[in-house]
Parts: structure tokens; C-alpha cells; sequence
């Protein structure tokens, strides 16, 4: 995914804000209050955590018919951070993320279904690596609707889904004594997310 896709999708998503379906309210992710995180297993005996702190998008809420609202949200994986300045590197290197030729992560929804009270099921593409898979994200919220001392509504949602690694094309591994690997293949994701209502077009 070059430099070309990514402004090509940053433009549609700013499409998108301007054309909510009729009833729907257009949200925008704030990037300052919003991270994907994930974890997955070192060693099969302890977990690994890290965040991708470049997160953009946007949400079309059809408050009539909740069927009908939209996901899209776009991860620069060149902001992932574990913590430790090494690691890092290696995950931005071609062994993992190889962020110099994929330099983002998208989730682009199909169905939004409700699933309870604040809890919702987004069906979406997922595209890491630049392989796209389905997944299904569990998610609690939106929050109750809030004004910021600036005037803007805001609500809150938290998204989480598990994938294998190894289905989007991440497969450096190493093996350790006893048959055992060094980095686990299943990985938690959750995406937080804040968001920021946008005035009417």
C-alpha cells in the first residue's frame, strides 16, 4: 500500500464525513484520545503489549436504523510502540508490519448489528500486511453523548477481536527448546475509540 493508496483513502473518509446516509450523524475519530493496542504471547508463557497511536476514521451513526451505519478507520502502523525501542524496530521492519511498504492498517466495516444493551457486533475487512480478512468486532458502547469545554459532542466506543497472525502474511518466528515458538500467533486487538460529532452538511 503506497503513498498514493493512503491519500486516496484519506480523502474518502473525508468524502465520507460530508455524505452521512439520510438519518445517520457523521463522527470523527480523534486521534489524540484514540490508540489500537494488542497482545500476544512471548515465549507461550507471557504476554506482549503494544499500541499504534495513529489512528484516523470515521463513523456514519444511523440513530433510526443501526444497520445501516458505517465503520471506517485507518492505523499508521509506523507509530507502533511496545515500550521497548528494539522490539519495535522489528516490528516495523519486513519480518512484521514491514511499514515501509504497508504504512497503514484499515478496518472498513459490512454490518453493524446490535448485541445487547451498549453492545454492538461490527462485521468488517480487516487489512494488515495488505491481506484482507473478515472479522467480527465485539463492542461496548457508545458511551452517552458528552459536550467538551470547546462545545463539540463526543462519545466513546471499544472494539476487540482476535486474528492469526499468520492468516495476513506476519509469520517471522523463532522456535525454542521444548518445541515451543517465540512469538504466539493468535493476537488481541482493541481499537478505542473517541469521537467527535460533526456539523450537518
Amino acid at each position: 500500500m503506497g503513498l498514493l493508496t493512503r491519500i486516496g483513502m484519506t480523502a474518502g473518509l473525508a468524502a465520507a464525513l460530508c455524505m452521512p446516509a439520510a438519518g445517520a450523524d457523521a463522527w470523527k475519530v480523534d486521534p489524540q484520545h484514540t490508540a489500537a493496542q494488542f497482545a500476544v504471547k512471548h515465549l507461550m508463557i507471557s504476554t506482549v503489549r503494544g499500541e499504534f497511536k495513529g489512528v484516523n476514521g470515521a463513523v456514519n451513526w444511523d440513530t433510526q436504523d443501526i444497520t445501516k451505519s458505517t465503520v471506517d478507520i485507518v492505523i499508521d502502523t509506523t507509530t507502533v510502540s511496545t515500550g521497548e525501542e528494539k522490539r519495535d524496530g522489528h516490528l516495523k521492519s519486513p519480518d512484521f508490519f514491514d511499514v515501509a511498504k504497508y504504512p497503514t492498517m484499515t478496518v472498513k466495516s459490512k454490518k453493524v448489528e446490535q448485541a445487547g444493551t451498549e453492545k454492538l457486533k461490527v462485521t468488517g475487512d480487516l487489512t494488515i500486511h495488505g491481506t484482507t480478512k473478515e472479522v467480527v468486532l465485539d463492542v461496548d458502547g457508545p458511551t452517552a453523548p458528552v459536550k467538551d469545554p470547546w462545545g463539540n459532542t463526543r462519545v466513546a466506543i471499544s472494539a476487540t477481536t482476535r486474528v492469526n497472525r499468520q492468516d495476513f502474511g506476519v509469520k517471522w518466528n523463532q522456535s525454542i527448546d521444548g518445541g515451543g515458538v517465540v512469538v504466539g500467533d493468535e493476537v488481541k486487538i482493541t481499537i478505542d475509540l473517541e469521537m467527535i460529532k460533526q456539523a450537518a452538511h
